[in-house]
């Protein structure tokens, strides 16, 4: 593990502000989050707070907001998140070694991913494939990244990285993972809506909900036993409109 606690330096605090009035926010900057494992799952509903937690802590760690290595200039025109500035990443031994360009690892976020892969395929930047990402899918443009950049020691954040992978290419990430933290000094941060993501063996599931974080295991999330409901009797959820 790299990261073992997130925190926020209270007099940064802005009450009854966004984002501090995010549930999942608040309780970071009120208590702190644990982290126990080497791949964390950020679970829950749109607007619970997953990318804004996400976007600070590669803020704190060093990498681009915009998405791509770590272990690279921080190129980024954008100002600091309010989080991001006031968020604390208590860090392992090993992760105390990655800071600014040494902050190895990589964040694949949906939001920028295009335009990201993109400029790094069109720049002929290793390990992003060698065909240019406007000349293949976009399934395809994230699994050259995700099979040429995702090796070796960092911090690996993602963000619905899932989006436009089928199930099976959805299941190689989730090997690339574990083999990730299995084979090296790395850790997942990965923030998704996905049942399956959060179904890789080991993973700490960290729950946003309206009431603040909530550790959960696979069969207790909402979003497990809605889709047992779906997958058993789909004709139910249009029956009722």
């Amino acid at each position: 593990m790299l990261i073992e606690r997130l925190s926020v330096r209270p007099a940064q605090v802005e009450r009854g502000v966004w984002p501090w009035t995010v549930p999942a926010v608040a309780e970071i900057a009120a208590r702190g989050v644990r982290l126990t494992s080497g791949i964390v799952v950020l679970m829950g509903a749109n607007g619970s707070g997953k990318s804004t937690v996400l976007e600070a802590i590669a803020e704190q760690y060093g990498i681009d907001v915009r998405g791509g290595h770590g272990g690279r200039r921080y190129a980024s025109e954008l100002e600091p998140s309010p989080l991001g500035e006031a968020l604390v990443l208590d860090r392992s031994i090993a992760g105390a070694r990655m800071l600014r360009q040494k902050a190895k690892g990589f964040y694949l976020r949906a939001e920028t991913a295009a335009g990201m892969l993109e400029f790094m395929t069109g720049a002929g930047v290793s390990g992003y494939g060698d065909k240019l990402s406007t000349e293949v899918s976009h399934g395809e443009s994230y699994l050259q990244a995700i099979s040429g950049r995702f090796a070796g020691p960092g911090l690996y954040l993602l963000d619905e990285a899932e989006g436009p992978l089928s199930f099976e290419s959805t299941l190689q990430l989730l090997y690339r993972l574990q083999d990730l933290v299995a084979d090296h000094d790395a850790q997942v941060i990965y923030a998704t809506h996905s049942p399956l993501v959060a179904a890789i063996p080991g993973a700490q599931i960290l729950e946003m909900t309206d009431d603040g974080i909530a550790e959960r295991t696979w069969s207790e999330l909402e979003s497990v036993a809605l889709w047992k409901r779906f997958l058993g009797r789909p004709d139910m959820f249009f029956d009722a409109q």
